[in-house]
């Protein structure tokens, strides 16, 4: 459930340098996000993840928190951030009800943190990182997107860094959605493959058990000796489509049936048309899952077929 298109950051795989962002009105409002929220958890959705964009930039979201953690019957709420605002608000976060956190971090290397993300502050998101371990959060996992000539070499020291700190990791094929010019993805692609045999030149790695009884696109593997579980979401080399369960709420109120297709629902039209009638809400959410498509067809050597950036998606 994307709260914002916006973000303080423009990660180059993310987002255009200079973006355009939605207006007010076209955004759902936090009443309506929570409306919608609520009414999934009717539907029997046991998890919600809150994205963006940055959720935490957007004004009020706390509330969301709070009113999507006191739901009934949800059994976790999670929050995909980049870090940035989490020296101050992880405590506040733990508090309201949130349980697990996603935390996106491609570098260790101050200046190439920052070519990445062209506006981030590496030291702040380390500290955020910090502060929500001490927060007690039940898992927090960071994601990393690798790319060739990129950030490939500081795969190791990514593991390194959760392996001293029992966090998880997952590392992400970067996924073709809106145009960008930082980079050609088709020979910046690095394969979840190539990345375990960079891991196991240093680290051995055993395939966990039970991969669906985990949840989410990450195959995940543990090093003997260490609780850290270190993922790999596969869009391209390892299609994961046969197990997906998920549906993403775009700000501007589009139910996603698929990541990688426009297959979509708009729910706000429902929500504005009939405000706090679950009913109609209920009937629109039941029957856009007949659209939901067998699988996504990424190419990395053709021209983006979706044109959405991700902060648009929700990540």
């Amino acid at each position: 459930m994307s709260v914002t298109d916006r973000c303080d950051f423009r990660c180059v795989y993310c987002m255009a340098e200079e973006m355009t962002f939605l207006p007010k009105s076209s955004v759902l409002t936090l009443e309506e996000l929570a409306h919608i929220g609520s009414t999934f958890v009717e539907l029997g959705v046991r998890k919600i993840r809150l994205t963006g964009g940055e959720p935490l930039v957007r004004r009020g979201v706390m509330g969301l928190v709070t009113q999507l953690g006191r739901l009934e019957g949800l059994e976790e709420l999670t929050m995909t951030t980049n870090g940035s605002q989490l020296v101050k608000l992880a405590q506040p976060l733990r508090a309201a009800g949130l349980s697990r956190l996603n935390i996106s971090l491609d570098s260790l290397n101050a200046q190439r943190f920052r070519e990445l993300t062209r506006t981030g502050d590496l030291d702040q998101v380390l500290r955020g990182i910090d502060a929500a371990k001490a927060a007690g959060f039940s898992s927090i996992k960071l994601n990393a997107v690798v790319l060739k000539g990129r950030n490939e070499d500081e795969v190791l020291d990514l593991v390194r860094y959760v392996l001293a700190r029992e966090l998880d990791l997952s590392f992400i094929e970067e996924m073709p959605l809106g145009a960008i010019t930082e980079h050609d993805r088709a020979s910046a692609f690095v394969s979840s493959e190539s990345i375990r045999q960079i891991i196991t030149s240093e680290y051995p790695l055993q395939p966990m058990l039970a991969q669906t009884a985990l949840g989410g696109p990450s195959r995940y593997w543990q090093t003997p000796g260490h609780k850290s579980k270190i993922g790999f979401i596969s869009p391209h080399s390892e299609n994961f489509c046969a197990t997906c369960n998920r549906v993403r709420l775009t700000v501007e109120g589009r139910l996603l049936l698929c990541l990688g297709n426009e297959h979509s629902v708009d729910l706000r039209e429902i929500v504005r048309k009939y405000p706090n009638d679950r009913v109609a809400l209920k009937a629109a959410i039941v029957a856009s899952m007949d659209v939901k498509p067998e699988r996504h067809h990424f190419d990395l050597d053709e021209e983006p077929q979706i044109v959405r950036f991700m902060n648009m998606t929700g990540g």
